[in-house]
């Protein structure tokens, strides 16, 4: 029994295995799914909401922000394109591919057309102005 210890203490497939390049068994992978939901902070400051969301690896050309009364949505999709050449034989890639989407309600309604996004270093910043109340109008009696 004590010859076996040290396969045991190891593990049977790591001290089998332990001699062959670990590289060998590794399969070409096609990327990683994106997270299931963009991470996102939200801030309020007197004026504005300012949100950051995190959308790594996406193009700006590839994010839409939709505005509706105070719900915010935010949808992006990332491509892999694949490029292999006669030199070059990819052995794993793990970036992200796909599309995300995130939806959220704020406490007011947003004025969709004074509001600014600005994507940079894959976060995506959002400076959501607060829509003015406006006072009740005054209605004439007839």
């Amino acid at each position: 029994m004590n010859n076996l210890s040290p396969f045991m203490s190891r593990g049977l497939l790591d001290t089998l295995f332990q001699d062959v390049n670990p590289g060998y068994f590794i399969k070409p992978l096609h990327g990683d799914p994106l997270p299931s939901q963009i991470k996102v902070d939200v801030k309020e400051k007197p004026e504005e909401f300012v949100v950051q969301a995190e959308i790594p690896g996406a193009g700006k050309e590839n994010i839409q922000v939709n505005i509706e009364g105070n719900i915010v949505s935010i949808s992006a999709k990332v491509t892999q394109v694949d490029t292999e050449s006669k030199e070059d034989k990819t052995l794993r890639s793990e970036r992200y591919f796909g599309e995300v989407s995130r939806s959220f309600q704020l406490p007011t309604d947003i004025d969709e057309a004074a509001s600014k996004a600005r994507y940079s270093d894959g976060v995506l910043t959002l400076n959501l102005l607060k829509k003015q109340k406006q006072s009740g109008q005054r209605i004439t009696i007839d």
